[in-house]
């Protein structure tokens, strides 16, 4: 084969391999039919063998239940009134729909709803969405749920993989998003003045102006309502009755928490994807062309730094919006947040607030320890922690990291050489 041949088919699987990244049913991903190994495929497991139960609710059906054995706190209740979900039609200013979430599970309800929503975090298929109808059964089914998620949850908007969307939109009375005024795709990086448009928000936060709580009455120009009345809330009960919900809180912090949580799982599932395209990718050029089995391109190596670097960049933090004030949420999401950090000899954890400057007194996300992080393959998984000690050692170049500093650098690198397993020996 000339190289003129091998140019043009190596130009031919690379486009071929940016194609399969939203190709989900293509070898190596196979989304649908890949069995799910995640924490609500364990649940159902559970359920069938008759090792686990859901009791069911009068007034909630299935949520508290699932709750529980989904260990997702109830004070990581989040409220959302804009109709911009798959239940909308339950959804309004005076009934909104309630979220719920821990590390790697998200769960979604609506009063008088057909079903409870619950998304999980898989380490090899990204987000898989589920549903559970809310009818009392001897042994419930939680059932698993493709491509009417994955119209919203699979679009451009993730880049054509499976993943979670925070939204920020004007809502009118009714809940309908005000979509000639634009929308806005929320995580850390976006500043609070965007944020939580459609969205109820307790909690404090000095003079910081946002779009929580805000009904649009006046659809003509809702970006030039003054918000002004409608933030510092402590108290929902005057738009909503707040006695038909777990708790009566949409608590700030729990939400900004999400907000960086969501994009971080988006991005590792994208690392994931597209490493193993490309190794993919690469498997079958070598076997077309009878090189050995474990040859590595340079082309290859360009694909996996591509993939990662934007996941390293979200792990710390880099371009995240700076808080003007302290932010102070309504309920125990904080403190019992907090509380689940894998903790250095000097009591720190990844999981430490900051909440008056930013977001994490550390900024390196928890995520970091999660099983889809971990399940990363192997070449990405290494590259990101190469990348990472370089950033935190001061070997790497560039401009995206500056806003960490030498104190920042030193704790995140010794919290996580005494918390975290497997790294590199050279971390040491």
């Amino acid at each position: 084969m000339t190289r003129c041949q091998l140019a043009v088919l190596g130009a031919a699987l690379w486009f071929v391999g940016q194609a399969a990244a939203t190709d989900l049913e293509q070898p190596p991903i196979l989304y649908t039919k890949a069995p799910a190994n995640n924490a609500v495929a364990r649940l159902q497991q559970r359920l069938d063998s008759g090792k686990a139960s859901l009791s069911f609710d009068d007034t909630f059906g299935y949520l508290p239940a699932l709750l529980q054995e989904l260990k997702v706190p109830r004070s990581s209740q989040m409220l959302v009134f804009s109709k911009t979900s798959m239940q909308r039609h339950r959804i309004s200013p005076r009934t909104p729909r309630a979220l719920y979430f821990n590390d790697d599970i998200y769960v979604g309800y609506c009063q008088h709803g057909a079903v409870v929503e619950i998304s999980a975090v898989d380490p090899q298929l990204g987000t898989v969405f589920y549903t559970l109808e809310q009818k009392s059964a001897q042994k419930p089914k939680i059932l698993r749920q493709d491509y009417s998620c994955l119209v919203c949850h699979g679009s451009s908007q993730n880049h054509g993989f499976p993943g979670h969307l925070v939204r920020s939109v004007y809502a009118d009375n009714q809940g309908f998003p005000i979509l000639s005024s634009g929308t806005f795709r929320i995580d850390h990086t976006s500043p609070l003045k965007e944020r939580w448009g459609g969205w109820y928000v307790s909690g404090t936060h000095g003079k910081q102006a946002h779009l929580g709580n805000m009904i649009v009455r006046d659809e003509r120009a809702p970006e030039k309502i003054d918000n002004s009345p409608n933030l510092n809330a402590t108290d929902l009960s005057r738009w909503f009755k707040t006695a038909d919900y777990l708790t009566p809180h949409s608590d700030i912090v729990a939400l900004m928490v999400l907000e960086h949580q969501a994009e971080m799982h988006n991005r590792i599932t994208r690392a994931n994807f597209l490493t193993r395209i490309a190794l993919h990718d690469e498997a079958e050029l070598n076997k077309a062309l009878d090189r050995p089995a474990g040859q590595r391109s340079d082309l290859t190596q360009r694909r996996i730094k591509s993939a990662c670097d934007p996941l390293v960049k979200y792990l710390l933090f880099s371009g995240e919006a700076k808080l003007d004030a302290e932010v102070r949420g309504t309920s125990d999401f904080a403190k019992e947040f907090v509380r689940q950090g894998p903790r250095d000899s000097k009591g720190r954890s990844l999981r430490d607030l900051d909440l008056k400057t930013r977001l994490f007194k550390y900024p390196c996300s928890y995520l970091i320890y999660s099983e889809a992080f971990d399940a990363l393959p192997e070449a990405a998984r290494s590259y990101v922690l190469t990348r990472l000690w370089n950033v935190l050692n001061g070997a790497a170049s560039g401009t995206e990291f500056d806003h960490l500093s030498e104190d920042d650098c030193r704790a995140i690198w010794e919290i996580l050489v005494a918390t975290k397993k497997n790294l590199p020996g050279d971390w040491r």
